[in-house]
């Protein structure tokens, strides 16, 4: 483990107190400027998440319905009942999405950007030590007045994300304050994501606001916009 991977995992917790446990359930507002693109405003706008900690695996509920759910890997997406009954199912659902960045999409395409989404947001920086994962120290930048250390992640390919390598920032107290990836299923071009009001649960430190902004290719962040906004009410580790 390298010293920046071991510095921010003890700054987030600490992986012995993370593999404590097994899911994470946590209730939150969901808005942003692509919901409303993909002709799907307010599908999230209050809802829960239950994530899998350790295997790729997460739900949102309720979704488009209260007795419906979200089950979501890295191979599959569907909506089902809570008792389990398969309403619409989808394997294969990256390959499902359409080229246009202004195509509509369906509730199958909003579980699993959503579910894959959350996921990594969740279980980050703790995954980067899990086998398949390749975690590379890069040189530092200077943003908002401070000096933030950075990781260039490589993700396993049997994992559902944004895109294999990822950019993540951490401040000097060890803090991911910002999060660089290309949504590859949106075919819109490469974003910048900013994690902030850290608050602990549970004896991890989970922030409970997200901002997406779109980044150009020559790194300029565009803040006119916010693509996803993400905020967190309560987190429940188990």
């Amino acid at each position: 483990m390298s010293d920046l991977v071991s510095t921010v995992i003890e700054a987030h917790g600490g992986l012995n107190r993370y593999n404590q446990f097994s899911s994470a359930t946590v209730h939150l507002r969901v808005g942003g400027s692509l919901w409303r693109l993909k002709g799907q405003e307010g599908i999230l706008s209050h809802a829960a998440v239950r994530i899998d900690l350790h295997r790729q695996h997460a739900s949102h509920y309720p979704f488009t319905a209260p007795h419906l759910q979200t089950t979501v890997t890295g191979q599959r997406a569907a909506v089902e009942t809570l008792d389990g009954e398969v309403k619409a199912e989808r394997f294969d659902p990256h390959a499902s999405f359409p080229g246009d960045a202004s195509a509509p999409w369906d509730d199958l395409h909003v579980a699993y950007f959503a579910g894959y989404a959350m996921w990594t947001y969740l279980t980050s920086p703790f995954t980067f030590t899990s086998a398949g994962f390749d975690a590379v120290e890069l040189s530092s930048i200077t943003e908002e007045g401070e000096s933030w250390r950075r990781l260039k992640v490589t993700f396993p390919d049997h994992i559902a994300t944004h895109c294999r390598e990822q950019i993540f920032y951490f401040d000097s107290n060890g803090l991911l304050r910002r999060h660089d990836y290309t949504p590859e299923v949106i075919n819109a071009g490469p974003a910048a994501h900013y994690p902030s009001e850290y608050k602990e649960f549970d004896g991890i430190m989970v922030p409970t606001r997200r901002r997406v902004f779109r980044r150009g290719q020559d790194g300029t962040v565009s803040r006119d916009v916010e693509l996803v906004t993400i905020d967190v009410e309560s987190v429940l580790f188990a």
